[in-house]
């Protein structure tokens, strides 16, 4: 079973992935773990890649593709794989798609996690930390006792930038008009399924096993 999993920051995106590639016995694959590796392993592409990385430039999309060709030309993808991160535009989907013909396999399902912006603002900007022991607290899921304070030796908890309510909501309306356009794109080829990331983590999934094993 091939599979794109798609998803906003703070959707549980990392959470079912972790799931799904047990379930399924699939590797989950990554562009960020694909990059690693490829260069790690100082393959002709992955080298190329550094090259561009090393200058601080995107890597392009034919060398990117050529990556995630070998990464899924390999035997432990031979009964499936789940992709993550990848792909991230439309000409890199349509790629995907003929590099996969190319190797006789197609994708089975887009599945793509659904949060409302506001509640993903809301679980993306909870997190508070101590500036005396490093601990992490979260407003939602990990509430300190006393609110602003730390349970274990009292320090003032702080809000990292990137956790704050403007900058997290810049980033997800850079996301979310990032991602549209993928959206159409798999819609419109039929394989888009849509799971509802605003439920608890066992139902959303149960609704994603539900919906893979058809």
């Amino acid at each position: 079973m091939n599979i794109i999993l798609m998803g906003l920051p703070g959707a549980g995106k990392g959470t079912q992935a972790e799931r799904i590639v047990k379930e399924f016995n699939i590797p989950h694959i990554s562009t960020g773990d694909m990059f690693r590796a490829a260069v790690k392993n100082e393959t002709p592409l992955g080298l190329k890649a550094k090259s561009y990385m090393d200058q601080g430039q995107l890597v392009p999309d034919e060398v990117t593709i050529g990556i995630v060709r070998e990464r899924l030309s390999m035997d432990d993808c031979k009964e499936g794989f789940l992709l993550d991160g990848f792909p991230r535009t439309v000409p890199q989907a349509e790629a995907l798609t003929a590099t996969l013909e190319e190797l006789g396999r197609k994708i089975d399902h887009v599945v793509n996690i659904t949060v409302r912006r506001e509640l993903l603002i809301e679980r993306l900007t909870g997190r508070w930390i101590c500036p005396v022991c490093g601990g992490s607290y979260h407003t939602l899921f990990n509430p300190p006792a006393e609110a602003g304070v730390c349970d274990k030796d009292g320090g003032k908890l702080y809000q990292r930038e990137d956790d704050k309510p403007e900058v997290v909501a810049q980033r997800l309306d850079v996301n979310i008009a990032q991602t549209q356009p993928l959206i159409d794109y798999y819609s419109g080829q039929e394989l888009l399924r849509e799971i509802n990331g605003e439920q608890d983590i066992q139902v959303v999934f149960a609704e994603i096993q539900s919906l893979l094993r058809g």
